[in-house]
């Protein structure tokens, strides 16, 4: 069972269905120290998969989060939360079916109660859903680690992993409900010519004629529509091609990959999770320690400098440029 965290540290504790599919979300951002997957909410100690899978100790699976509350806020996890399920189904998630799929909040304080009422009930009067919110906010219970096995799934079995989450519905239940570009119409009065070309059409600027491809501020880079926290400069670098090249994302899951066979190529095409916009391609020709070149158009970008961080409202992304770093998966 997990103890409590010390100082500045807190846990968050949610359900959502499947717990392979809730490491990735949360993982990456900063001040998140890390991520457990595990059960709670149950009449038994030290249950085990097979138990809990069979309804018959009453347990959630759960994902178990310690995070610095002055870094990363609760209100930004729980935005995190409803935007990983379907929290309209009281029956289990997607095709996972019974009472240890059901989603749920468990609160660790008063605070913590507190904001996911105010969260749930901004969601219900959104009107995104038609059907009523049914996920339970409950008070944190005795939480018991998964087996090893089950920790960082999404990690140690990468392909069959991308095959359960599209297979059980989940990845395209949240491209339909949270996904998507912004009205067409807004887009091309907000954006320029260029901007749009790529990121809705999936256009390429030509090298050397983006804004960004031999920047060299501190900084990160964001989606030009979204607003998507999406690559930093610490892992940019000159690729010598004419567009901006990173050897990484911020996060892993806020970038979408799909095959490209367009002009008679086989390429893998990079988007933007949140607004589905184009950004650019990956190659695996890029220095370590990925040895991956994220070629990107400046169109589709929007730089925040260090400084400008806080007042733009990317604040949690200050200790990314502090020693020692506080991003969790990159130090």
């Amino acid at each position: 069972m997990n103890t409590t965290p010390t100082s500045n540290k807190e846990l968050a504790t949610f359900a959502g269905g499947c717990f392979w599919c809730m490491v990735s979300p949360f993982e990456e951002l900063p001040g998140i120290y890390g991520i457990v997957s595990g059960y709670t909410g149950g009449h038994s100690v030290n249950p085990t998969y097979e138990e809990v899978c069979s309804n018959r100790t009453g347990h959630y699976e759960a994902v178990q989060i310690t995070f610095d509350p002055s870094v990363f806020p609760y209100r930004k996890l729980l935005e995190l939360f409803w935007q990983q399920i379907d929290p309209t189904d009281e029956g289990g998630q997607f095709h996972d079916r019974g009472d240890s799929y059901r989603t749920a909040i468990f609160y660790h304080t008063e605070e913590q109660r507190r904001e996911a009422e105010i969260s749930k009930l901004a969601l219900e009067q959104s009107g995104r859903f038609t059907n009523p919110i049914v996920t339970a906010i409950l008070p944190a219970a005795p939480f018991y680690a998964a087996e090893e096995y089950h920790q960082q799934y999404h990690r140690k079995n990468p392909a069959h992993y991308r095959r359960y989450r599209k297979g059980s519905g989940r990845e395209d239940f949240i491209e339909r409900h949270w996904s998507g570009p912004i009205n067409k119409e807004e887009l091309k009065q907000r954006l320029t010519p260029i901007q749009y070309e790529v990121t809705q059409n999936n256009g390429t600027e030509r090298p050397y004629t983006g804004e960004y491809w031999d920047h060299e501020g501190e900084g990160i880079y964001v989606d030009i529509v979204s607003g998507e926290p999406l690559f930093s400069s610490k892992d940019k670098y000159d690729a010598g091609c004419g567009w901006p090249s990173f050897t990484r994302p911020l996060r892993s899951y806020s970038i979408k990959e799909k095959l490209d066979t367009s002009h008679f190529m086989i390429r893998t095409e990079v988007r933007s999770r949140e607004s589905d916009s184009h950004l650019g391609h990956v190659f695996e020709d890029g220095p370590q320690p990925t040895g991956l070149r994220y070629c990107i158009n400046s169109a589709a970008l929007r730089f925040i400098p260090k400084e400008e961080l806080e007042q733009e409202g990317y604040g949690e992304y200050l200790p990314l440029f502090d020693e020692p770093q506080h991003l969790q998966g990159r130090e």
